[in-house]
Formats: C-alpha cells, structure tokens, sequence
C-alpha cells in the first residue's frame, strides 16, 4: 500500500517567486488561448499580495522564429478570440515557432469538438466516439514531432488531450507527466493528469516534477480518490502559506466538506465564497446541492436568480435552475435545464448525474439509465452515478445487476454506510444473508449515517435463528435512535416486539413487561403487547416464591463466535451492546 506521507513533501517557495511564477503563467496561457488556465492563474496570483519586478515578469522574450511568424500568429489569434477556429488555423498552418504551432493545431482540435456538438442531435447521448477522424489525424502529427523531441510542453499537453479523447489512457498518462516536467506551470495539465489517477499505487510512481504547484495537484488528486482529509490538510496549508485570499482554494475545500458529508461546514465556506467573489459561478451547482439536501428553498431561489442575472448560458446556472425545480417537485423543468446544460458541455458530470436523479423521479428508468451511464462514461469514478444505477435497476427487480453496481459504487467510498446498506439489501434479496450480515455490520462500524443498519442486521440475524444477536442487536439499535432522537415508529415497534418475546421466552419476565409496556406506545403493536403482558401475569402468578423472581438471562456464547460465518459479539448482553471489531476485508 502507498504511504501519502512519500508523495506529499510540501514545497514552498518566497511569495514573491510564486506570484511571479504565476504572472508568467497567465501571460503563457493566454498567448496560446488557455484561457481556463490564464484564468486560474491570474485568480491565484491576485490571492497573493507580495511584491514582484513585473517588468521583469512581463519581458517581452521571445524566439526569433516567433518574431518571424509574428504578424500570422496576431491575425490568427484574433480569429481565436471570435471561436473562429478553423480560419484561426489556416494562418498559421505554415508557421513553426512553437506558440503559432500550437495555434494551428489547437484551432483543428476546437473546430473538430465544436462540429461535434453543433451536429448533435437534441438526444441526451454526447458526440459519437466514431467520430474521430480528426483526432486520429492530430495524433499521428503530433506523436511524429513528440517522437522527435520537436514540442514544447504546451503542444505535448494537447498531444496528451487527444490521446485521452481517443481512450489511450495510458498512453495519455505518460504523456501528461511529460508535460508538466517540460512545463511545470501550466494547470491545466495538472488538471488532466489528477483526472487519469486512480490509486494512489499509480500516484507515487509517477516523476513529477518538486514544483510547488505540485501541491494544488496533489489536492486534487485526493479529492478524487476520496482522501479528504489529506486534501484538507494541502489547502489548509496553502492558505497558511500565502493563499488565504484565493476564491479556488476556498471552494476546493468546501467540496472537500461536501464529499465528507459535512453539509453545515461546506455551506459556511460557500457562503464565505459568496462574499469574497460574489459574481462567481465555478462549482455553484455543488452549492445548489447542498441548498437541496438541507431543503432550504428560499436560498436555492435566491441563487438560481443571482446566477441567472448573472450569465443565464453558463452550464453551473442550467444546474442550479434545475435544482430549483426539482425541490418545487416540477421534474420535467429540471430535465430540460439539465438538458440545456448538456447542450452547452456534454461532458459536464453534474448535469448527468442529476438528470439521472429527476428521471428516476418521473419513473422513466431507461433514460434514467442512460443518463447515469453517459455520467460513468465522463467520470468513472462518480460514485452517484453507480449507486444511482443501482437503484434502478433494483427498482426494476433485476437484482445481480443492482449487486454489481452497488458494489462498484461501494469501491469508489468504502466508508460511505449508504452504499455499504445497499449493497447489503441486495444481497438480502438474493437470500446471502451471510453476506448481506457482514455489509450490515461494517454500514454500523464506519458510522451509519440513516441509522438502518442496526435494525437490518438483526433482521438477519432472526431469519438466520440467531436469538442472542438478534436480541443484542436490537438493543442497540433502540438505543441508538433515542440517543440520535430518530423516530421510527414501524422499526422500533418491531424492535420492542422482538425483545419483548425473546425475554418472555427465556423466563426474564421484568425485562419483557418492560418492553412489552413499550410495545404499547405503538399502534402497530398493541394489541399484541397486551397479550404479552397477560402472559407475563400468568408465569409470574405460577412462580414458586419460595426460589424468588428469576432475574437471570441464559448464557451466550462467550467466545465471541457461533460459526465461522457468524457476526463476532463477544460475550453480549441484551442491554449493553459491545460490537467487536468486524474482519471486513471481503467487503
């Protein structure tokens, strides 16, 4: 197993050299029409207030090739800036200075991915993947000059996009790392690489360059593999560091809070957000998450107007606009937002992943299906588009199939007890009650978040036989939803019923009167308790008085298991639960 503290040395520099770090980088990137990393470079050096000799930094230094190409280079650029791409590229198609090459083969890759969408149909389906003529035609240039050391680190990180969009994940991965060697300071190969990561085995071989970006890249990466806590402790110690004041940073950790099911916590950051950029739109729909989850509608209206006056085409405004429908229950609005969104970036993963959720609403499981499965094709690791998958399938009973993916969304957060029931309840339908006690158990032991997992285990445990676990796990289970103040009137009458019986049956008639008097809070079940109660007068009537009340309880197993198979409880008493620590390694 990979040890994070080998991959992460924090790295930081004067706050100067950052900042003219990040100078340099705005003024790179927007040369060559990065204008999402432009942008994000330029949000991060503001974030750093430190002197820097921006005449230095801003140093007209360019190749004589480049001064050579000059006047095609600005005519092509301008074409840029109007989405013109083709026109854009044919200028500069003769050029060889490395900005202009780049220039010309990034206008054909835009060109080619803008045709995409213009031609797609209204259909929920992203560009077909036999479309790629132009990809394949870009790779074959670029792989002869990368062969030959010809690219600079800009052309090597498009030579890296087209292999990813043509699916040579490895392929790209290598190329990728190559970039930010040659190139330390462009994000947006950061970015794309962290996207191709998958464990943190295939982290730690990586030779990335000892640049202090690699730090903004390591919390990425983290996010993605669900490391929250270590990508906490990065941003927190990039803002002790100089960056206290960056609008990213602040909103990195406040998805790292969402991930963590930490709603109050990441609202308090989103809302910190709100004030410092009060006209940003970045990760507005994870906001709007959040809103929904805590069902506070007037500020989800609020900030479905706010972005709207905003800019009303961005992808994050469709999101939040669908959002606000969907707590209004108006779920074919909040499909057609969802779908405008996916007009304007197919490949946005919220807008699938929600648009699976409202169509699950409307009970139109095949393009609930559909939606959820273009989302895995975006991002394989979301995780809600597996669970959701789940979920339909196990709405349309097919059962091995909801088990798979389950147990796919169950990889992806181990420690989430909601995927961790779900998987058990599939088993449960399987009749693996074995299996279904064992998802059971670990959904208790990582913290059971609905607080279901008690009352499923033993209801396991009562269809398998096992009295004594049933009855301890049911005991906690009661005294865990009145420590957590959960009411559930059908299991916890249940529960009562349960123990009520099991003590009746084992002579421990003050603990079934108890329980019993309980049963009769329910109207589930009390009629029944009432008989139960009759029964307790009758065997307390015949006890003999001479040998006393019987207090006592038969005794259980006290090596901790009944079979190989059985959940571990150690020497249990009805009242005072104990679990042992549970082998979950099949899990």
């Amino acid at each position: 197993m990979a040890d994070i503290s080998t991959i992460h040395k924090p790295h930081y520099p004067a706050l100067s050299r950052m900042k003219s770090d990040l100078i340099r980088a705005n003024r790179e990137c927007k040369s060559r029409k990065l204008i999402h990393s432009a942008k994000w470079a330029a949000e991060m050096s503001f974030a750093i207030d430190a002197p820097v000799d921006f005449q230095q930094c801003l140093a007209f230094q360019e190749r004589p090739a480049f001064i050579h190409d000059y006047d095609k280079y600005t005519l092509a650029a301008s074409y840029f800036d109007l989405k013109e791409y083709d026109r854009a590229a044919f200028f500069v198609q003769d050029c060889w200075s490395p900005k202009a090459y780049f220039l010309h083969m990034y206008g054909r890759y835009l060109a080619d991915e803008k045709r995409k969408i213009d031609n797609a149909s209204d259909s929920i389906g992203p560009p077909s993947k036999l479309e790629n003529e132009t990809l394949n035609t870009l790779k074959t240039e670029l792989s002869k000059r990368y062969n030959t050391k010809e690219l600079d680190g800009y052309c090597i990180y498009l030579y890296g996009v087209v292999l990813k969009k043509l699916d040579l994940t490895r392929d790209a991965l290598e190329v990728f790392v190559d970039a930010v060697n040659k190139e330390p300071l462009h994000w947006g190969a950061w970015k794309e690489l962290s996207l191709l990561i998958t464990d943190k085995e295939t982290l730690v071989s990586l030779l990335l360059p000892n640049h202090w970006i690699k730090n903004l890249f390591l919390g990425e990466v983290f996010l993605e593999l669900q490391l929250h806590e270590e990508a906490l402790r990065i941003y927190q110690n990039l803002g002790n560091n100089g960056f206290s004041g960056s609008a990213y940073i602040l909103s990195q950790m406040a998805i790292a809070h969402h991930h963590m099911r930490e709603v109050d916590m990441a609202l308090n950051f989103f809302n910190d957000l709100q004030e410092m950029d009060p006209y940003r739109l970045e990760d507005m729909d994870i906001f709007s998450n959040l809103l929904y989850i805590k069902e506070m509608k007037a500020d989800l209206a609020n900030l479905a107007h706010r972005c709207c006056d905003i800019d009303k085409y961005r992808v994050e405004t469709c999101c939040v606009i669908g959002n606000f429908y969907s707590i209004r229950q108006q779920h074919e609005k909040a499909v057609l937002y969802f779908q405008r969104a996916l007009k304007l970036n197919p490949h946005y993963l919220s807008a699938w992943t929600l648009m699976g959720h409202e169509f699950m609403e409307l009970k139109n499981t095949s393009a609930a299906l559909q939606a959820y499965r273009q989302a895995i094709e975006v991002n394989r690791r979301d995780y809600r588009a597996w669970y959701g998958l789940g979920q339909t399938y196990e709405i349309l009973k097919m059962y091995y199939y909801c088990l798979y993916y389950y147990r796919q969304a169950q990889l992806l957060r181990p420690n989430d007890s909601r995927m961790v029931v779900a998987l058990g309840e599939s088993y449960e339908k399987l009749d693996r009650l074995q299996e279904a006690k064992k998802c059971f158990w670990k959904a208790h032991s990582v913290g059971d978040v609905e607080g279901m997992a008690l009352f499923k285990l033993a209801k396991i445990h009562e269809r398998l036989g096992e009295e004594d676990q049933a009855a301890s796990a049911y005991t906690e289970y009661i005294n865990e939803s009145n420590r957590q103040g959960i009411i559930n009137t059908e299991d916890q009458s249940q529960a009562h019923k349960y123990l009520a019986n099991y003590y009746l049956s084992r002579g421990m008639l003050d603990e079934a009167a108890a329980a019993a008097q309980k049963c009769t809070e329910f109207v589930e079940t009390k009629e029944e308790a009432k008989t139960i109660l009759n029964l307790v007068q009758v065997k307390r009537s015949m006890t003999d008085t001479k040998y006393g009340r019987v207090y006592g309880m038969q005794s259980m197993n006290s090596e901790g298991f009944n079979g190989n198979n059985q959940t571990p409880m150690g020497r249990i008493s009805p009242v005072n639960l104990r679990f042992q620590l549970y082998n979950d390694e099949q899990l």
